[in-house]
C-alpha cells in the first residue's frame, strides 16, 4: 500500500482504487473477488470494439445457433462481429461456412434464410451450391483463363457439438474439443443433444453485448429487478465448476420448475428423461465463450444467441428447446405457451436495466467494479474475455 504526505498527513492510498484499475483488462484477471469488472470503455469505445472484432469474433469459436436452426437443404445468413457469413446444410448433413461475399464483384449474396439447393447472386446472378461452389456464371464465357472452380466462396471452419453449431473466422482455430473441454462431462445429466427447439424470436436491445450476455449468468439482480415475477424460484446457487474449456456454468436449486411464472404451476410439463437427483430439482446456467447463454432446466433448455450490432446494441435470439417425447405428449401445445410468456416476462424486466446500464456506462465518470459471489460466471468471463483481448 503505497503512502503520500500532504500537509503533514500521512493519506494511504490502495493501488486497488488506483483510476489505473479502472481503466486495466489486466485486473479482470484475478480470483473472482478480489477482481475488478471490464472497463466501461469495453462496452462503448468503437476502436474498443473494433479490436474486440477481431481478438473475440475472428480468433476462435462463435455460436451460431442450435444444430436444428439450420435444416437440411437450406442456407442461413448470420453476422459474426463485422463478418456476414452463410451457414449451410446440404440434403444429406453436410454443414458449411461461407463468406457473404459473391466471388464476382463482391456483393452480398443473401439476407436471411432459404430453403434451395443452390442460391444467385442478385446482382450478375453467379449461382453457387450449398458448399459455395460456382456453378454458375452466365456470360463468362470470353473472359480468358476463367475456371469456375478457383471461384468458390471463401470458406471457414464449422462444427456441430451438443446440439450447437458453431462457426470459426480464424485461420487455424483450436479444435473445437479443447475449446469445449469439460462441458460434455458436466452436462451429462441433460439429453443436451436431443433437446428440439419449439421457439426461435429475434429482437434487438440498445446494450452492448457483453451486458446482455452477462445479466443472464447472474444471480445478483434477481431480488431487486424480478421481483414478484421470477425471484422467488431461485435459491443461493452452488459453487461454480471450474473448467478448462471457454465457457462457465454454474448450477442452483430452485423452488419448483423456474421455466414458468408462480401463476402458471399447473402447466408444468415433464421432466426430461432419465433427469434424477438434485439435478431435477434445479437449473444449470451455461455461459459458452463468447455469445450463446444457456439454462436447463427440469423441463426445457431457454437460451439466447447473443451478436455484437455495434458498441452500444445488440441482436440476441431467445430459443426454447424440449426434449422430443415432451413435444408429443398431447397437451404440450396448450401448456408450452406458459414457458414462453415466463422469459418474455423475466426478459422484459432486463431489458430497460440493460439499456439504463449502457447509458451508465457512457458516462465519462463510470468505472469498473467489484464482484459480488453472486456473480462468479460474468467474473470468468472477464478473465477469459481480457486473456483474449490482451493477446495472452
Amino acid at each position: 500500500m503505497a503512502a503520500w504526505t500532504v500537509a503533514g498527513a500521512r493519506i494511504y492510498h490502495s493501488p486497488m482504487s488506483s483510476p489505473d484499475r479502472h481503466r486495466s483488462l489486466d485486473a479482470c484477471r484475478a480470483d473472482a473477488l478480489e477482481a475488478w469488472s471490464i472497463p466501461p470503455e469495453y462496452y462503448t469505445d468503437p476502436k474498443r470494439h473494433a479490436q474486440e472484432d477481431e481478438r473475440i469474433f475472428r480468433g476462435g469459436w462463435v455460436g451460431v445457433g442450435r444444430s436444428d436452426r439450420f435444416a437440411p437443404g437450406s442456407v442461413t445468413s448470420e453476422r459474426i462481429g463485422s463478418v456476414s457469413v452463410l451457414v449451410s446444410r446440404t440434403e444429406t448433413g453436410v454443414l458449411s461456412a461461407m463468406a457473404n461475399v459473391c466471388r464476382h464483384r463482391g456483393a452480398e449474396l443473401l439476407a436471411g434464410s432459404e430453403e434451395c439447393a443452390r442460391f444467385r447472386c442478385p446482382f450478375h446472378a453467379w449461382t453457387y451450391d450449398l458448399e459455395g461452389r460456382l456453378v454458375g456464371a452466365p456470360q463468362m464465357h470470353h473472359t480468358v483463363d476463367f475456371d469456375r472452380e478457383e471461384h468458390g466462396l471463401h470458406r471457414f471452419s464449422i462444427d456441430e457439438r451438443h446440439g450447437f453449431v458453431f462457426v470459426s473466422l480464424a485461420s487455424n482455430p483450436p479444435p473445437i474439443d479443447d475449446w469445449l473441454s469439460g462441458f460434455p462431462q458436466i452436462h451429462a445429466p441433460w439429453p443436451v443433444a436431443d433437446l428440439v427447439t419449439t421457439r426461435r424470436r429475434e429482437f434487438t436491445v440498445d446494450c452492448n453485448w457483453k451486458a446482455f450476455a452477462e445479466v443472464f449468468n447472474e444471480y445478483y439482480h434477481l431480488p431487486y429487478v424480478h421481483p414478484g415475477s421470477i425471484d422467488d424460484s431461485y435459491e443461493d446457487p452452488d459453487e461454480p465448476e471450474a473448467v478448462a474449456g471457454a465457457f462457465a456454468t454454474q448450477f442452483g436449486v430452485t423452488t419448483g420448475t423456474a421455466g414458468l411464472l408462480d401463476t402458471h404451476r399447473g402447466d408444468a410439463l415433464p421432466l426430461m428423461p432419465e433427469l434424477v437427483g438434485r439435478e431435477a430439482e434445479g437449473v444449470r446456467y451455461t455461459w459458452l465463450f463468447p455469445n450463446i447463454v444457456a439454462a436447463l432446466g427440469v423441463e426445457c433448455m431457454w437460451m439466447y444467441e447473443v451478436y455484437p450490432d455495434g458498441p452500444d446494441r445488440c441482436r440476441c435470439a431467445q430459443v426454447v428447446a424440449f426434449p422430443p417425447e415432451t413435444i408429443a405428449k398431447p397437451d404440450f401445445a396448450a401448456k408450452v405457451g406458459s414457458y414462453y410468456e415466463r422469459f418474455d416476462v423475466a426478459i422484459g424486466e432486463d431489458i430497460p436495466v440493460l439499456e439504463a446500464q449502457q447509458r451508465g456506462l457512457a458516462s465519462p465518470f463510470a468505472t469498473a467494479g467489484r464482484f459480488s459471489h453472486l456473480e462468479p460466471s460474468v467474473a470468468r468471463f472477464a478473465h477469459w474475455y481480457a486473456d483474449r483481448m490482451l493477446g495472452d
